[in-house]
């Protein structure tokens, strides 16, 4: 017999700006034996995204013993292909980046990344005692290569460069995700407006990733931010702006205001991020650091989010 449980309810949502949502049945996983109404609610809330609830009504609870089916935002294993998130005595930390590989594509139009020996496993062994041996790798590659971020000097030539970033815009943010429908290709003003920005790492989860590795994940038609989105995100304080797509630019508009704009106002910008589907809306921070490389605007980075349990 199984020793997990899940919560099964019926919910009544009512909404700040009119209409509401109901649900009859609804399961979700839960950390132990009970939960209380207060925290089913707001875990309800949180599983769903929704945005401007202004009450919760739950009725016909009843605790199941059965097995997790893996509720979005919980720390159970996830799918086949999902990111691996890792657990701590106290917070889980979730994967968003995409491994460097030999050869591969990030960005079309540019060479992949060459990784090769400098001192292989085998001719170290001349240089230690019996027993002992090192690998020293060597790669060569553009900047722009995985999951990288750009900082002003990408686009300014006075603007601030890896070096000259502050960590303080780069690690430890507390995030925020927004999530879209698959259908959108512009990311405009509205889309963004509900959302409260400043200070944070604005996180725009599009599912553009599950076209990583594939011909379409540059060739066109993908999401990006518009110029006027990008004018509201540096105008609200938004610190970091990172999207799972290949731009936050339109890739047919040559001027990339987006890029121009964020990185004008000191936005720090991250791009081909994955894995957002399995954060919650908020309540997480959001790391991104680079090596502090002088003279340069963009480098690879391992982000991740820390989800406080």
């Amino acid at each position: 017999m199984t020793n997990e449980h899940r919560v099964q309810f019926d919910a009544e949502v009512s909404f700040a700006n009119g209409g509401g949502l109901r649900t009859e049945g609804f399961r979700l996983d839960i950390d132990g034996a009970d939960i209380s109404d207060d925290d089913l609610a707001a875990y309800f809330v949180s599983h769903l995204g929704l945005l401007l609830v202004s009450e919760v009504r739950l009725t016909n609870k009843q605790i199941l013993r059965e097995p997790h089916a893996g509720s979005r935002g919980r720390t159970n294993e996830p799918a086949e292909g999902a990111r691996t998130a890792q657990s701590t005595a106290d917070a889980s930390v979730v994967e968003l980046s995409h491994p460097i590989h030999h050869g591969m594509v990030t960005f079309p139009g540019l060479p992949g990344p060459e990784i090769s020996d400098h001192l292989s496993r085998i001719d170290s062994r001349a240089r230690y005692a019996p027993g002992t041996e090192f690998h020293i790798g060597r790669i060569s590659m553009v900047a722009n290569t995985g999951t990288y971020l750009d900082v002003p000097s990408h686009r300014f030539a006075d603007g601030a460069d890896l070096a000259g970033v502050s960590l303080a815009h780069l690690v430890d943010l507390p995030g925020l995700v927004v999530r879209l429908p698959e259908t959108t290709t512009a990311i405009d003003r509205v889309l963004l407006s509900p959302y409260d920005v400043r200070g944070k790492a604005v996180l725009l989860h599009t599912g553009w990733d599950r076209q990583w590795g594939t011909d379409a994940y540059g060739a066109g038609g993908h999401p990006f931010l518009t110029a006027d989105a990008s004018e509201d995100l540096a105008a609200r304080g938004a610190t970091l702006v990172g999207i799972d797509s290949v731009s936050v630019d339109d890739l047919t508009d040559g001027a990339r205001p987006a890029h121009t704009i964020l990185l004008r106002h000191g936005v720090i910008i991250v791009e081909h991020l994955r894995g957002l589907g399995q954060l919650p809306p908020d309540g997480f921070r959001f790391h991104a650091a680079p090596p502090m490389v002088a003279g340069m605007g963009t480098f690879p980075v391992r982000a991740y989010a820390v989800l406080r349990r």
